[in-house]
């Protein structure tokens, strides 16, 4: 049984019923937190110009798009919503693999469930504790250094399967529904190394690819098999050859991957964090001040400095920020805290926090792992009067040794809705949580698409009332 087929095997022989229940719980967590931070997506500044090319392609109400409500195809719904998740970096990450599927997963799964109906919240959660699995195995067998956009690719072909798996598709159409998806493929670094906000729009890109390979495969249209392991398969193009597919295929239907799915605590690349996270607790320990600071070193990966160890620049765009070291750092020196609003216009231009973003250094601190983006990592805050204070991070926070407390998840949920534009209620927030945390509990999770905008607070009371 090749790659492919073994993950085929595995979508196909689990449902809600067998999957353990903590494995639910996490699957709860994390559509709760991709929600949120897709509902935040629609504050965004590019989102004027997504919406208008959106409805250029075609006009329809099959979908809904968070946070604005407004309604379009399920195609351009989906690739918009994706792109929401994505666009302000806050969404959950699975730190080993290096990959932030589930901004292509939900927005799939409900643009489907919008579109055709007849979808539980046990499905939903099903689906997608499913086609991350399919993602992020596929990721976690890689070995190379990305020079493909990773998220976006996995995230396509973990939604194609999440897909296959709501409408129930046979293992052949699953088969073929993979292939096409393979074959549509898409995202570069490149865009990554520049700080584009096209890095986000790949993850668009992918997940309405997967509708496409998902149509053609229901519709009987066949695509390639070996899509992995083949002389011109995924491991072959996009990781050089250097797949370890052995290392990690024991673990399919022993470990489900959403119970090792990472918090981001702050809106910016998770290669940002370690430093972010040093410099606040040894402000919180040292009660210095940002003026005190001469110099601030974060140690890390080599993957860590090559994603986020830019300068800050004058003309930043939001999406480049929030890929750099110096910048994240330098507005926690000043602010104490890293929010949405720091990625606004003003903020950007901020002279004293582009002063303070010159005084931090990254350097590579000779990690053998080439996909490393966690710990181990090392902050050194130098302060003028030759005081050194330095912090060890072993593992970032989020990550599921050191997770958020259900307080923290809910007041991310809370911030990121009323950060949207237009911004929800702070008791429809509540109460959409509240749905949210008790999934496995709804009938239709169309409820949850209406919800999701300021007109949503009825959909709620309806859904309550059931």
């Amino acid at each position: 049984m090749n790659a492919a087929d073994r993950l085929v095997a595995h979508l196909q022989s689990h449902d809600f019923d067998t999957l353990p229940p903590a494995v639910v719980e996490a699957a709860k967590v994390f559509i709760l937190d991709a929600f949120g931070v897709g509902i935040a997506g629609s504050r965004h500044p590019r989102m004027a110009q997504v919406r208008q090319a959106m409805r250029a392609l075609g006009t329809g109400d099959a979908a809904t798009v968070w946070g604005s409500g407004e309604t379009l195809p399920w195609a351009q719904a989906v690739l918009t919503n994706a792109y929401q998740v994505f666009n302000q970096e806050f969404d959950c990450i699975h730190d080993a693999a290096v990959v932030h599927a589930m901004a292509s997963l939900l927005p799939a799964c409900m643009g489907y469930a919008q579109a055709y109906g007849g979808v539980s919240g046990r499905e939903l959660i099903a689906a997608v504790t499913l086609g991350l699995d399919v993602a992020i195995f596929v990721a976690l067998a890689q070995r190379a250094p990305m020079r493909f956009f990773r998220p976006a690719m996995c995230g396509a072909l973990g939604a194609t399967a999440a897909l296959a798996k709501l409408a129930r598709l046979d293992a052949n159409q699953t088969r073929d529904a993979l292939g096409l998806a393979y074959s549509h493929l898409s995202g570069t670094m490149q865009a990554h190394v520049e700080g584009s906000p096209a890095v986000s729009m790949q993850v668009g890109f992918n997940a309405r690819a997967a509708i496409t390979a998902f149509e053609l495969a229901r519709a009987g249209f066949p695509g390639p098999r070996d899509i992995l392991e083949g002389p011109f398969g995924y491991f072959a193009l996009y990781d050089f050859g250097q797949a370890d597919w052995a290392s990690v295929q024991g673990e399919i239907g022993q470990v489900f991957q959403i119970t090792r799915m990472s918090h981001k605590p702050y809106p910016s690349g998770r290669a940002t964090h370690g430093g972010i996270e040093g410099v606040l607790q040894l402000m919180q320990r040292h009660g210095f001040e940002p003026d005190a600071v001469d110099s601030v070193q974060v140690f890390a990966s080599a993957l860590v400095v090559r994603l986020v160890g830019r300068a800050a620049t004058p003309d930043m765009d939001p999406g480049y920020a929030r890929l750099c070291m110096a910048y994240t750092v330098a507005t926690v020196l000043l602010t104490g805290d890293l929010r949405l609003q720091d990625f606004d216009e003003a903020a950007l231009r901020d002279t004293r926090r582009l002063a303070l973003a010159q005084r931090v250094r990254l350097i590579d601190n000779a990690n053998p792992d080439p996909n490393a983006i966690g710990g181990p990592q090392h902050v050194v805050v130098m302060l003028k009067d030759g005081t050194c204070h330095e912090l060890a991070i072993k593992q970032l926070l989020g990550h599921p040794q050191r997770p958020l407390s259900l307080r923290e998840q809910e007041l991310k949920f809370e911030r990121c809705c009323t950060a949207a534009v237009p911004p929800l209620p702070q008791r429809q927030c509540r109460e959409l949580a509240s749905m949210l945390r008790r999934l496995e509990e709804v009938g239709d999770v169309r409820a949850l698409a209406a919800a999701s905008t300021p007109a949503g607070a009825a959909a709620i009371r309806r859904h309550s009332a059931v």
